[in-house]
């Protein structure tokens, strides 16, 4: 799909930089921590305190995906139990099953149903991005190098998370319908458009090509989890509350999108494999081409 093609793009021209300096080494740590403390929060907070819902199916619709993530994150985390994966690259793969890149769904869904697609992609926003963050932070904490397993710290590490901070904060501001001042918001707005671009080529200046052939079962079972099994549950359960079209199209894409940028910037902070996540990624983004289409051809 075209609205793939530019984020690949960018993955690689990070690869491009770094392999060639073209950019100082040291500058993608301090991009990588600006994307994770300043720019995806931004991302979060703007778009999620100005969404507007409206007459939309979004409790069936919510349900849904809810239910997709959580019964792929039941089967990631019984797989786990059974094969005793190492900790660090089961986080990355337990992120790439259940994370998306949610800005390249909010401009697929406006692509193919205009507003109400823009609508309903804040619907998907409100329903998965706190979930998988809340599900996501204490898996990578606890299994990555930096194995944090007790409780108080599982918590605190969820109460430090910029992701879940700029989530919970956007839902806030919708929901007592406060408003930004219009400098301020512009401001968030414009440091959330930095997230994107800035997040991919982090990804690509991190990537080596060599991690994908030597982990390539590991790369298969989350692209496996992710792109196909995280779409078949979402539309069966689509399918068991009703959902309405548009919005159970916009429910299944979402669901059928390549994991999110920001998995590397979480693996990296927490200690996950963070080159394992960067081939999940790329992988992912590549085969979602095949899959995607074809996701939203069976929900129809």
């Amino acid at each position: 799909m075209n609205v793939l093609l530019p984020i690949f793009l960018l993955i690689l021209v990070g690869y491009v930089f770094r392999r060639t300096g073209v950019v100082e080494l040291s500058f993608w740590p301090q991009a990588e921590k600006a994307t994770y403390y300043i720019f995806f929060p931004a991302l979060l907070l703007s778009n999620l305190s100005t969404a507007s819902f409206g007459e939309q199916p979004a409790l069936t619709m919510a349900g849904a995906m809810i239910t997709g993530v959580v019964a792929v994150s039941g089967i990631a985390l019984f797989l786990q139990s059974r094969f005793r994966m190492p900790g660090p690259a089961f986080s990355s793969i337990f992120q790439g099953s259940i994370r998306m890149n949610t800005y390249v769904g909010i401009a697929a869904a406006s692509a193919m149903a205009g507003s109400p697609g823009v609508t309903l992609s804040a619907v998907a926003l409100v329903a998965t991005i706190p979930l998988v963050n809340f599900l996501s932070v204490p898996v990578v904490s606890h299994y990555g190098a930096g194995n944090i397993s007790s409780l108080r710290a599982i918590l605190a590490a969820l109460a430090k998370n910029p992701l879940i901070l700029g989530s919970v904060g956007g839902f806030a501001l919708n929901y007592t319908h406060i408003q930004l001042p219009d400098a301020l918001y512009e401001m968030l707005h414009l440091l959330g458009r930095a997230a994107l671009p800035v997040g991919l080529l982090t990804v690509g200046a991190g990537l080596n090509f060599r991690h994908i052939a030597p982990q390539k079962y590991r790369i298969l079972l989350a692209a496996s989890l992710k792109l196909m099994l995280l779409p078949a549950v979402t539309i069966l359960a689509c399918r068991l509350y009703n959902v309405p079209t548009p919005a159970d199209v916009v429910a299944v894409l979402f669901a059928s999108l390549p994991t999110a940028v920001s998995c590397y910037i979480l693996a990296r902070q927490l200690g996950g494999d963070e080159d394992l996540m960067a081939s999940i990624i790329t992988a992912q983004t590549v085969i979602a081409f095949v899959t995607l289409p074809v996701a939203l051809y069976l929900v129809d």
